[in-house]
């Protein structure tokens, strides 16, 4: 059975996030807490999103603008405030140079800040972007020589959960977040499909609980993600 929290450790937290959205769906709630109990937070959105408007509604430049400014507006709910946007390509298996590029960037981002805590999506996510962060991220923590906890959290692909944290009284400001990125739910209902899942992790948690968000370890970077690296 998982470990269950009312709130997270105190720490640094460094959350990673593949695109505009992630963040709030995948640990929002968690996130909130952070900030509740004065840890500093710090939320890198590592790709460019602009896959997320396949019909090409929006303007590039304006729409990459707009997930931005929408992501700073969600983040506000949770009390969010430390944004950053890589802007990295999305959609693709990255060569050994775009890797190696990568993980030297995050590497340095995780000497500088120095968290204790780190929040990535766990590596069994389907969702190519997901996963490829995942691998970066247990990269860039070995190269970093990391020694606190690295977390991986869900979005799309459900996973065995070690912990659970009971997110029941901030929901609320986790849905106000999600309805912040308009520009996905014109193509999905985020705040019912997305968010769902929270409601089934409650069941670990008191009678009372209504929603809970899931963690599972990060993991140690393998021997296949190093091959990742080339040379």
């Amino acid at each position: 059975m998982p470990e269950t929290f009312e709130r997270p450790e105190r720490g640094r937290v460094l959350m990673l996030a593949p695109h505009a959205d992630d963040d709030v769906l995948g640990c929002g709630g968690t996130l909130c807490k952070h900030v509740q109990a004065g840890d500093p937070v710090q939320v890198i959105i590592v790709f460019n999103g602009l896959a997320g408007d396949p019909e090409g509604r929006y303007d590039g430049a304006a729409y990459r603008a707009l997930r931005q400014t929408e992501a700073r507006a969600g983040g506000a709910h949770l009390g969010l405030e430390d944004y950053e946007f890589w802007d990295y390509p999305e959609g693709h298996q990255p060569g050994p140079l775009e890797w190696r590029a990568a993980v030297s960037h995050l590497t340095e981002v995780v000497r500088s800040f120095q968290p204790d805590i780190v929040y990535a999506p766990w590596i069994g996510e389907y969702h190519l972007d997901h996963h490829v962060l995942a691998r970066a991220a247990r990269l860039a923590l070995r190269a970093a020589d990391f020694r606190g906890q690295a977390w991986g959290y869900e979005v799309w692909t459900p996973l065995i959960a070690t912990r659970i944290v009971d997110v029941s009284d901030v929901y609320d400001r986790k849905v106000q977040a999600m309805r912040e990125h308009a520009s996905q739910l014109e193509y999905n209902d985020l705040v019912h499909k997305g968010l769902a899942i929270t409601a089934q992790r409650a069941v670990y948690l008191a009678l009372d609980a209504r929603h809970g968000e899931a963690f599972c370890p990060l993991g140690d970077a393998t021997a296949d993600d190093l091959a990742l690296l080339g040379g």
